[in-house]
């Protein structure tokens, strides 16, 4: 993870975007391309989303849109200065607590 994170900070710092990637806009360009990955789905069914991945091309959109999903998250992450991989892991651990296991599903 970290790894990436440098890339992608190189990646910035080559193309001198450093004084744009500010916690705001990054977030704002995070919720876009989320917003971007949710256009993929907006009018299927709930049946032809589950096979969204079948077609190539919807596919290569798809991974795509996760991959800028995922690059802005860790640019966010870098620039505020949060862990994500320890975040979920605490935030798996409190969801845990607040949603215990309660025997059979649906019961």
């Amino acid at each position: 993870m970290g790894a990436l994170q440098r890339r992608l900070a190189d990646f910035a710092a080559a193309r001198h975007w450093q004084p744009f990637h500010t916690p705001k806009n990054l977030a704002s360009a995070l919720s876009v391309e989320a917003s971007e990955l949710l256009e993929i789905f907006q009018w299927l069914t709930p049946e032809e989303s589950e096979r969204v991945m079948a077609d190539p091309g919807t596919a290569h959109r798809v991974a795509d849109e996760v991959a800028d999903v995922l690059a802005y998250l860790l640019q966010f992450s870098a620039a505020v200065g949060v862990d994500p991989l320890a975040a979920l892991a605490a935030k798996i651990e409190r969801n845990e607590e607040r949603f215990p296991v309660r025997g059979p599903a649906g019961a």
